[in-house]
């Protein structure tokens, strides 16, 4: 992955994102929720209040999937919040239910400076009930055909110590029970079942693995133009 990454430009963010609209409207952006996680020790659930609150005018809402990879200077901005942005949107997703599939999603796309730094896409796969539930489905074997052909390099959900992620060891990463996934660091010699990553070379140095023209084509197509004129615009 490391390698493949190495030949895209480096301002870009991984962020699935819609604007929210429709019944998101009055079933997420309107009511109001105390999480009563952000001040005790347990977790508990939220709950919700009666009181309903308008849509922002300042700031459009924007929402997506939780899972983002997202660069340096965009965090040090969610951070410092030069403009007072990141922190007014942090207050009012405060009292929001799911505040990870909005927060960064609607503060991207309300900033001038990183709104055309976005690349729509989670680089996750996952499967969905049809039509989708809250929560997606577990992975298993039967789902290894499309996982790989998908050429995302992360997936979820899967339940512990299912087949399948044997499978992945196996067959994608060349892991063998209780050891490392190999890679250039591992300068050993495989004979006799011995394991190649017991004689450590250089960390530093990256070899693409057998994965990686489906990566690279992944990349391509989510990265082209055509696929990246619906990345967020400007609030008017």
């Amino acid at each position: 992955m490391l390698h493949v990454l190495s030949n895209l430009p480096r301002d870009l963010n991984f962020i699935e994102h819609t604007r929210v609209t429709g019944w998101k409207v009055n079933q997420r952006a309107k009511p109001i929720i105390i999480d009563p996680g952000l001040y005790l020790s347990k977790k508990s659930d939220v709950f919700w209040t009666t009181a309903r609150r308008p849509v922002p005018s300042t700031f459009k809402l924007f929402t997506g999937s939780a899972w983002v990879m997202v660069t340096r200077s965009f965090l040090e901005y969610c951070i410092w919040g030069w403009d007072n942005l990141p922190r007014t949107v942090l207050m009012y997703y405060t009292n929001f239910i799911s505040s990870p599939e909005g927060y960064f999603h609607t503060v991207i796309c309300n900033s001038e400076k990183f709104q055309n730094s976005t690349v729509s896409h989670d680089l996750h796969y996952i499967a969905w009930d049809h039509p989708p539930k809250q929560h997606p489905l577990s992975l298993s074997t039967k789902d290894f055909k499309d996982m790989v052909k998908s050429g995302a390099p992360f997936a979820r959900k899967f339940e512990k110590d299912d087949p399948v992620l044997d499978k992945i060891d196996k067959e994608i990463l060349g892991r063998s029970e209780g050891r490392f996934a190999p890679g250039a660091w591992c300068v050993g010699i495989l004979e006799n079942g011995s394991d190649p990553c017991s004689s450590r070379g250089n960390d530093a140095v990256f070899r693409p693995g057998p994965g990686v023209e489906r990566l690279q084509q992944l990349f391509q197509n989510i990265t082209s133009e055509d696929f990246r004129s619906n990345r967020c615009s400007l609030p008017r």
